[in-house]
């Protein structure tokens, strides 16, 4: 029987007020204005719990926790599941990708 990988990277979507916020405006030089802000993250867990974990502080994101809006499952369902490495990997490339293409972006 294969190993069954349970790791997921997802995207969450954030109100654009969080442009504002000087880490995180810091961490963007190169936004494009009117594009999305989001967060990138990854989880062993289903990503709509984790979202909600987020949204109710627990072991969460200052940036989801105040300015989350929702998942946004085409930016990341085509990679999961994964393995744990894999997750920690692909977080960080679709980070990266989002940023040049010009989103706003937080990652964990």
């Amino acid at each position: 029987m294969g190993r069954r990988y349970h790791y997921s990277v997802y995207v969450i979507e954030l109100a654009a007020d969080v442009i504002w916020e000087s880490k995180f405006r810091k961490a963007n030089p190169d936004y494009v204005t009117g594009m999305a802000c989001v967060y990138v993250g990854m989880t062993g867990l289903n990503p709509d719990v984790r979202f909600d974990k987020h949204k109710a502080g627990i072991q969460s994101n200052r940036f989801v926790r105040d300015f989350g809006l929702r998942l946004l499952p085409a930016l990341y369902e085509m990679y999961n599941p994964m393995p744990y490495e894999g997750a920690r990997e692909m977080e960080v490339e679709l980070a990266i990708g989002l940023r040049e293409a010009g989103y706003g972006v937080w990652q964990a």
